[in-house]
């Protein structure tokens, strides 16, 4: 089967599957988070996506032309909102902790216990709900979702949030969800995690905020990728980035890999 792809999460460990074809050839398109238009792929017999972030998946355009839309099993799903709400944390607790002290001078600077901080949640599905659950322990944690019903706007919740961290997806509604007057909100020293998607948050604004000294935060996605954009003069001056890694465990990579051969052979 010809195939065409614009993601190297499977790179090596399907050796056939290392180069694309042209567009116009592929029967079978392997998507991450990029889009794709289908109008460039004639022959398109199926589209299978490598993570969870729906987004950029066609749906309604593959439906009118019949072409089946596979998506990560069950069980290789429930691997990548583990892992990627573990990650998440991770960047969590490395913006409580990036500004404790200094080896040269050995200098302590002061800080709050991290159980007296507050963490603000923002969406509680499949990994907002487990990073809130996991981090409970360790911090306070209030979590906004007015979809699950949670009490208090998000104006009235960020003045009180010590780091925010965002698991909702990209929408039409929640581009720019923290835009510059959300952001004036967080208190001087607050944090941004974001494990979901880029331009949830205004980039421009958050460059602003960094740039001053008053907020500091931690991507894993990005505006476009791989990221060249200004911020990445800011890093390790306030902002901390890694390449749109939080899912990429080896353990979603070979389930993603597995349905992807059972895919095919449906196909």
């Amino acid at each position: 089967m010809r195939i065409w792809k614009n993601t190297a999460t499977l790179n090596g460990l399907i050796e056939s599957f290392t180069e694309s074809v042209e567009p116009r050839e592929a029967e079978l398109v392997i998507i991450g988070s990029k889009p794709i238009n289908l109008d460039e792929f004639p022959r398109l017999r199926g589209i299978f996506k490598t993570g969870v972030g729906l987004d950029n998946v066609p749906f309604k355009a593959a439906a009118v032309r019949g072409v089946e839309i596979e998506l990560p099993s069950i069980k290789t799903r429930e691997s990548i909102h583990e892992e990627t709400a573990n990650f998440a944390c991770h960047l969590i607790l490395g913006l409580a902790y990036n500004h404790v002290g200094e080896l040269d001078q050995w200098m302590k600077y002061p800080r709050r216990a991290l159980s007296s901080q507050r963490l603000l949640v923002v969406g509680g599905g499949n990994i907002g709900g487990r990073v809130a659950q996991k981090m409970k322990n360790l911090m306070e944690v209030d979590l906004h979702d007015p979809k699950l019903g949670t009490v208090g706007s998000l104006e009235e919740k960020l003045p009180q949030a010590s780091i925010v961290t965002l698991h909702i997806p990209l929408l039409e509604e929640t581009r720019d969800f923290l835009g510059a007057e959300q952001l004036g909100l967080l208190p001087d020293g607050a944090g941004v995690v974001n494990t979901a998607r880029g331009p949830i948050v205004k980039e421009s604004a958050l460059y602003a905020e960094i740039e001053k000294g008053r907020l500091h935060a931690a991507f894993d996605v990005f505006w476009e990728e791989p990221y060249h954009g200004p911020l990445r003069d800011l890093v390790g001056q306030g902002f901390f980035m890694t390449p749109h890694v939080a899912s990429t465990c080896q353990d979603f990579i070979e389930g993603c890999a597995c349905d992807l051969l059972n895919f095919i052979k449906r196909l």
